[in-house]
């Protein structure tokens, strides 16, 4: 239930903070003291329409929160789950509205879409007024009511599970037969391409392996040159290594000649040759790292090129060719499978078409016995409401050729108002306040079935005598013991129903004397007695008025 209201800076609302109780609570006050604004405000929280011309003058923004207190399991705690946002505890629906128009939307303190807010927002509250009776202007809602009714919601949504299986399986009956007509139409050209690409055989990362090792071997390959210029110089036949060791062995025999004058020149000329020697050791150990076959540098080079002319054929990155290959391979199969393939989804579309046809026809059986007893129900309601002429139908149409989410079944009220004349559609037939009084019995009749767990009824009372005042009085009361009723009201007989009596008035701003602002009080019995009074006698309330307001409260405690 809506548990509290809080408004800052909308229209004439400078400051307001409201809390509710379960059951019948009325708001009443003179023409212009800003129930209408109470009302709007609270749309406003709910996701209703934002504008500008809201913000109370002078204020550059304005904001309403309402806070609600509903069960663990209430749809709009799982609405908020399923689109992440903490639900532990009261729902607080936050809206702020500023001068130039534009708005934003918290729920739990977390920013929402105004479009999840409307939608949490319908779960919790319903407005009913002449002119908003969103229950009755809705076709779709009709049907959902008599489900609510006739306890086949449940049923309702499997046949609208049954449905989209249905539709399901006929997109992949539909996708599939596409893909078999396309492949079809491509089968030479897919064949020719998966034997080419079968034979290429690329594999993942191929290109980045051949590239890195052709880069290595073509490195190894310079290198080589010089290693080889080096082993040529050292071993060939300009080597100095011959001329050196002759050189030493002639010194050798001269150094008997002359000691001591040659010895040291032969110990550095040998340990060169020995240098020399070890040079050409690792030269040699050097080459034969740097060996390749040059055959192989080819291969891989034509590898690469030939993956390369692949990608540019087939206009994919070398990386994406297995994974183009894949899929080839799998058009061709669904190609040569196809027909068997499509035979069984064929199959499966019909047996999906089965069961929802099954579950349809039985939910339309249901709601067929469903709609004469709820006509019965709120016929019932009508006399009291001084609709006893008027008759109310539930008039179902069912049609197998025209399949829906919702079933076979087209569900809209219908009215006759006063004999003679033709029954038709509710909201084409019935007056504003006929339309009020419709809903209200509607509701009797629903009781807390397909319901908001909030009603809120904006003066239906308005236009009617005291007789049909008081029996919407009492059925107001009677909704209260299910439901969580709030009604702005001019008739003293709803009133004195109300297990709460909130008086809207309007004065000097707290701010500015010269500023007017909405008050909103909550009434203790003598304050509720003179209201009462008020509203039975007008401007100039008489002895008489308390008289009969005291028995109205009293008649009704």
């Amino acid at each position: 239930m809506l548990a509290q209201i809080s408004i800052r800076d909308i229209v004439l609302i400078e400051r307001l903070d409201l809390a509710f109780e379960a059951g019948l609570s009325v708001l009443t006050g003179e023409t212009g003291a800003g129930k209408s604004i109470l009302l709007d405000s609270l749309s406003l929280a709910l996701g209703g329409r934002g504008d500008g011309s809201l913000v109370r003058h002078g204020s550059d923004k304005g904001q309403v929160t309402a806070v609600f207190d509903v069960p663990m399991g209430h749809s709009a705690r799982l609405m908020l789950r399923d689109n992440g946002i903490d639900d532990d505890g009261d729902l607080i629906f936050r809206r702020v509205q500023s001068a130039d128009g534009r708005t934003k939307a918290f729920v739990n303190d977390q920013p929402v879409s105004v479009q999840l807010m409307r939608q949490l927002g319908q779960t919790l509250v319903e407005i009913h007024g002449q002119h908003d009776d969103r229950a009755l202007v809705d076709i779709d809602a009709h049907r959902t009511l008599l489900d609510a009714f006739g306890g086949t919601a449940d049923e309702a949504e499997q046949v609208s599970g049954l449905y989209r299986a249905w539709k399901d399986a006929e997109r992949g009956l539909k996708k599939h037969r596409e893909r078999v007509e396309a492949a079809a139409r491509e089968a030479d050209y897919l064949r020719a391409s998966v034997e080419e690409l079968e034979k290429l055989s690329p594999r993942d990362g191929e290109e980045d392996e051949l590239a890195e090792k052709r880069a290595r071997m073509m490195k190894s390959e310079r290198i080589a040159g010089d290693i080889n210029e080096a082993s040529e110089f050292l071993n060939g036949n300009g080597s100095p290594v011959p001329l050196i060791a002759s050189l030493v062995r002639r010194l050798e025999r001269k150094s008997h000649e002359a000691p001591g004058l040659l010895e040291e020149t032969v110990e550095l000329l040998d340990g060169a040759l020995n240098q020399l020697s070890d040079a050409q050791m690792a030269v040699e150990r050097a080459l034969r790292n740097t060996e390749f076959d040059p055959k192989e540098l080819e291969r891989v080079e034509e590898r690469l090129f030939a993956l390369r002319g692949a990608s540019r054929k087939y206009s994919v990155p070398v990386s994406e060719l297995p994974a183009l290959a894949v899929r080839m391979i799998s058009d061709l199969a669904d190609l040569d499978a196809g027909e068997e393939k499509l035979k069984q989804l064929d199959a499966q579309v019909a047996a999906a078409r089965t069961a929802f046809d099954a579950a349809a026809r039985t939910l339309s059986v249901k709601r067929q016995n469903t709609a004469s007893a709820l006509s019965d129900a709120v016929m019932a309601e009508l006399p009291a409401l001084k609709l006893e002429r008027a008759r109310f139908m539930v008039e179902v149409q069912s049609d197998p050729g025209q399949p829906t989410a919702d079933g076979i079944d087209l569900v809209e009220f219908h009215v006759q108002t006063n004999p003679g004349t033709r029954p038709g559609p509710i909201m084409k037939v019935a007056s504003g306040g006929e339309l009020s009084r419709f809903l209200l019995a509607l509701k009797v009749a629903l009781a807390d079935r397909g319901s908001a767990p909030t009603l809120v009824f904006d003066e239906i009372d308005t236009g009617v005598g005291g007789a049909v005042a008081d029996a919407i009085g009492q059925r107001l009361k009677r909704l209260s013991g299910t439901v969580q009723v709030l009604s702005v009201t001019h008739a003293p007989q709803v009133a004195a129903r109300a297990a709460t009596h909130l008086l809207i008035s309007k004065g000097p701003s707290s701010e500015k004397a010269e500023m007017i602002s909405t008050r909103v009080a909550r009434m203790d019995d003598k304050a509720r007695t003179e209201e009462i009074a008020r509203m039975l006698a007008g401007a100039s309330i008489t002895e008489e008025a308390r008289a009969a307001a005291a028995r109205l409260l009293s008649g009704n405690g």
